[in-house]
């Protein structure tokens, strides 16, 4: 009887309130529960296509909540689900990646490192996956105020899985997750280390680059140590192979178009007194246009041959295409923005340039008119400034709240717009 007199009480209190002071309160209310449930993730990494217990975790809090149709391991360890609202109106998607990272953790200082050996939520996926839970319970509590349907998914495999044909969003994508139903328009947060909390940036158009994997063999002929000239030395060649990939950005390529090749590793030979008869270089490319792609394409062969073939040796080259460039939609952008800055308060979005980081959120945005912003997670203050990607990365956690805030503001400002 008390329970229901308080929630009887809660329910008058929030009809007394508009709609946006609604999602305020819940989203502040939340702040602790949303660094519980960071921390947990944090703490339970899991690498690409092996998102078991976060996929696990998030079905069970969506189903938790009552959101309708929870559609668990989709392209994997998937989920997918809906809040049906109380008014006709559009559909629009927000989407959050759950993977992880090979990165050790080992030394990391806070008390919610990770448990898992040589893993590590080193680009923030594990905020992604809670603010967009904290998103589905704010909405989900006022749900019945709602002008149309807010589909949730959630994505395994953002970050890559070595040898698999089709992993993350396109296969999200292939297995229906943009159908029945199929959203107008599709919203992400991406954590920003370089951008301080309380501020988010974002990007018209270009906002990521298009990433392609180089793998490369150079060939030679094994001989010992003491008399080279009896062999062809791969080392040798491979070491020209990579002075020379690095004029094709400074010399070959326009010099308006952005992009850059990396090459990461090169392993090969047997022993320090044997000449090495194969060497393997791996990279990566990065560009924002197809039509680049294939120049470097054609420009890294020709590098290959012609200074393999003049020491004798050979090679094989591939160049594996992977995420295409991220195309935000500056009309999205537009409408978002003072709905962020009403939040947040004056000057608090940020216009920024397109950044050479590769993101699989562009295949969505082929198929509906999508915008990922860049929700500010830095804080000098508490030290807190790491680059993603790295050991030490971190987050202020006061992010969290903020991002279920203004991630459920932007897709209330949507559906009402649309709905009209």
């Amino acid at each position: 009887m008390r329970a229901a007199l308080c929630l009887a009480i809660l329910t008058s209190v929030l009809r007394s309130q508009s709609l946006e002071d609604q999602i305020s309160k819940i989203a502040k209310d939340l702040q602790s529960r949303l660094v519980e449930c960071r921390r947990d993730i944090h703490m339970h990494p899991e690498l690409s296509n092996n998102e078991v217990r976060t996929g696990k975790l998030v079905t069970e809090k969506l189903r938790a909540l009552g959101l309708e149709e929870v559609k668990p391991n989709i392209a994997g360890n998937g989920v997918t689900a809906l809040i049906k609202g109380g008014k006709p109106g559009p559909v629009v998607a927000w989407r959050a990646d759950m993977d992880a990272l090979p990165i050790d953790e080992s030394n990391f200082p806070a008390p919610y490192k990770s448990t898992v050996k040589g893993v590590k939520h080193a680009c923030g996926h594990d905020a992604h996956t809670t603010i967009a839970l904290g998103i589905a319970e704010t909405l989900n509590q006022v749900k019945d105020q709602l002008p149309g349907t807010v589909k949730f998914v959630f994505q395994p495999a953002e970050e890559g899985v070595p040898n698999v044909p089709e992993y993350g969003a396109r296969l999200m994508i292939k297995e229906g997750v943009l159908e029945n139903p199929k959203p107008q328009a599709i919203f992400a947060f991406h954590v920003a280390s370089s951008v301080p909390v309380g501020k988010i940036a974002y990007t018209d158009n270009a906002a990521s680059s298009a990433s392609s994997t180089v793998n490369i063999t150079i060939k030679g002929k094994r001989a010992h140590g003491a008399y080279p000239y009896q062999g062809i030395d791969a080392v040798a060649i491979a070491s020209q192979c990579v002075l020379a990939l690095q004029t094709i950005h400074s010399r070959r390529i326009d010099t308006k178009e952005p992009s850059v090749l990396t090459l990461g590793t090169i392993h090969g030979g047997d022993r320090r007194n044997v000449i090495a008869e194969s060497i393997q270089i791996t990279g990566t490319l990065r560009t924002f246009s197809e039509t680049i792609t294939d120049q470097y394409e054609k420009q890294i062969r020709q590098t290959l041959k012609g200074c393999t073939s003049g020491m004798g040796g050979s090679f094989d080259f591939n160049l594996k295409r992977g995420n295409i460039p991220m195309l935000n939609s500056p009309e999205l952008n537009k409408a978002a923005i003072p709905v962020i800055e009403k939040v947040l308060g004056p000057n608090t979005t940020l216009a920024q340039g397109p950044g050479l980081f590769g993101e699989d959120f562009s295949a969505y945005q082929r198929v509906v008119p999508g915008s990922m912003f860049f929700l500010g997670t830095a804080n000098v203050a508490k030290g807190i400034t790491a680059s993603v990607h790295t050991a030490e990365f971190d987050i202020d956690e006061d992010a969290l709240s903020i991002g279920v805030n203004t991630g459920s503001k932007i897709l209330l400002d949507y559906l009402i717009r649309n709905s009209k």
